[in-house]
């Protein structure tokens, strides 16, 4: 049986969980440099990543516990500041009873989409632990490799941006508004079902070590205002105060409610391109903010202009309450050499900033 997360940090006397870079940050404690880390640090850009998969079906590669702990360790080379663990957000609904695959040019589709009040009773609010269970061995056995060195991140998709793969519409607002309208009661028991089972998923994977968290509501940000104040920010300040413990990161992709993302709870908000970091710095200076480094840049720019872009914001941030990501997931072209580059821009900061007091 693999050490428990307690004796894992026992024995890690020198790495204190409490003391990671990444979790001084995020509670917004004056740090030595920001932390890195990015969004889909492990995937598809990283050809060691596609060494491991070798074309299995992402389901299948992301269940076997060995290769998905393989797999998010794979970032740590490149000298990030912590590791997220890989799995997919639909995990916690093929957990609740409603599987999915993965298709090409779709992404995830669910083998039966929500349509009735029945089919939403059939979800398990409350899936028993050995439903997503190797998601605990996954978090287990990267807690055991890596000792302590590094913090893990776990995360979860909020209701709403779950919910409309749920019914099989995806980033397609307009088909996701004609189901709220059509069918009322489904989505809102919907939304209802995936908040519960959210917290009761993030509460089993704090209890189990995770060191932060991070909640995705990727396509939040594409609604009007009263939508978002319906079926997105009740849920998210319910799941950031329903399971709590760690530090909390809420991602909403280029979200253009600010004021409602920093009342929702969480100790981190992370930014877009649209947003100006050190204006949100400003207005809001007891939150920490995570990003903005634009995605784009390390698609299709060379490692100097990576380089510049991520000193940019290093300079936007201030040294302290950031955590330095991009606007959204690292994008399966990037160049790993991009990917270096923006690492080591920041891990070079250090020494620039060094016997500055950071404000």
């Amino acid at each position: 049986m693999p050490p428990t997360v307690t004796r894992i940090r026992q024995m890690a006397t020198l790495h204190s969980p409490q003391q990671h870079l990444l979790v001084r940050a995020a509670r917004g404690e004056a740090v030595e440099r920001p932390p890195v880390w990015a969004m889909r640090q492990a995937g598809r850009w990283d050809p060691e990543f596609n060494k491991l998969r070798a074309g299995m079906p992402f389901y299948e590669f992301s269940e076997n516990v060995e290769l998905a702990a393989k797999t998010s360790l794979l970032p740590r080379r490149f000298g990030v500041d912590a590791i997220i663990l890989f799995y997919d957000i639909t995990t916690l609904t093929v957990a609740m009873g409603l599987p999915f695959t993965l298709q090409p040019n779709r992404g995830p589709v669910p083998r039966q989409p929500i349509r009735t009040l029945a089919d939403v009773q059939r979800l398990d609010a409350q899936p028993a632990p050995d439903t997503f269970g190797h998601i605990l061995q996954l978090l287990r056995r990267v807690n055991d490799e890596l000792r302590g060195d590094l913090p893990v991140i776990v995360f979860a998709g909020a209701p709403f941006t779950v919910a409309t793969y749920c019914i099989d519409t995806g980033k397609d607002l307009a088909a996701t508004r004609r189901f709220a309208h059509d069918r009322p009661a489904v989505w809102q028991a919907l939304l209802e079902r995936l908040q519960t089972a959210t917290i009761h998923f993030l509460d089993a994977l704090v209890r189990e070590g995770a060191d932060v968290y991070q909640l995705f509501d990727s396509w939040a940000g594409m609604l009007r205002r009263d939508e978002y104040e319906t079926w997105a920010q009740p849920h998210h300040q319910a799941i950031l105060r329903g399971a709590a413990g760690v530090p909390r990161i809420l991602f909403v992709k280029e979200g253009p409610y600010l004021d409602l993302m920093t009342q929702s709870g969480a100790e981190v908000i992370s930014l877009g391109v649209t947003h100006d970091l050190a204006k949100a710095r400003a207005d809001y200076p007891r939150l920490v903010f995570q990003g903005n480094v634009p995605e784009e840049v390390l698609r299709t720019g060379s490692p100097a202009e990576v380089a510049a872009a991520t000193k940019r914001c290093l300079d936007a941030g201030g040294g302290r309450r950031h955590i330095v990501n991009l606007n959204h997931g690292v994008d399966r072209s990037t160049p790993v050499a991009n990917f270096e580059a923006y690492i080591a821009a920041v891990r070079g900061s250090a020494g620039e900033r060094r016997g500055v007091s950071p404000t």
